[in-house]
């Protein structure tokens, strides 16, 4: 997958999209004027177009969660994960990728898929995310700034996915998104400008670091925010 947040070069011209479910054919239907106002309403996205129909121009990050041997010791990032199992054919090899998807504006999503085949891991895991979209409260809960914007997040929140917790605190404008290089590629497709970002745990583990991060911000949307 090309990166700088550009669309694969191998995706296929899409087809013309017949929706399948109700809320489908209430977009078509022009019923809805968002992703954001069926989001509100707590409409779940079964179909991947439906995002397409409002966000055709969304952007797309791969998170780096597999590794191989660099040269001289070390680890490689790679784009996928590779997993073996064996069986009476011998060794058969698994690959497991992570997208991020966003607009930049308080709409991001997460999916995760495998295959056999790096290129289908890819596409499959960029449908999961379409399918796993989220809006992001937006606001300047920052003591420091009190700009009343919505560069930063409105509170504090928090986040845990296996052994990897984390904790969102407002930031003031200016400051930019004080973390790790993975959640500030989530961060910054959410549209937050501004954050400090704490984490606990087994960071290394970019897979845990990502969900926790994103639950923390999906924690946004609750009344506790926790």
């Amino acid at each position: 997958m090309a990166r700088g947040r550009e669309r694969p070069r191998y995706e296929e011209e899409k087809k013309e999209w017949i929706p399948k479910t109700k809320l489908g054919q209430s977009v078509m239907k022009g019923e809805f004027k968002s992703l954001e106002e069926i989001l509100e309403k707590g409409l779940v996205v079964l179909e991947p177009e439906i995002v397409d129909y409002f966000i055709p121009d969304i952007k797309e990050e791969v998170v780096y969660i597999g590794g191989s041997p660099g040269k001289g010791g070390g680890t490689r990032r790679t784009a996928t994960k590779r997993t073996a199992r064996m069986h009476k054919s011998g060794r058969r090899f698994t690959l497991t990728a992570l997208v991020i998807i966003g607009n930049e504006n308080g709409i991001v999503g997460l999916g995760e898929s495998s295959s056999r085949e790096h290129r289908i891991a890819l596409e499959k895991a960029i449908t999961q995310a379409k399918l796993n979209v989220i809006r992001v409260r937006k606001g300047c809960g920052s003591w420091e700034c009190g700009c009343k914007g919505d560069h930063s997040i409105p509170r504090k929140t928090t986040g845990k996915f296996g052994s990897v917790s984390v904790v969102l605190k407002p930031g003031p404008k200016g400051l930019g998104i004080v973390s790790d290089s993975a959640s500030k590629k989530l961060l910054a497709l959410a549209g937050i400008k501004d954050i400090w970002v704490t984490t606990i745990g087994s960071t290394s583990t970019r897979k845990n670091l990502i969900y926790a991060v994103f639950g923390a911000l999906k924690n946004l949307n609750s009344a506790k925010g926790v």
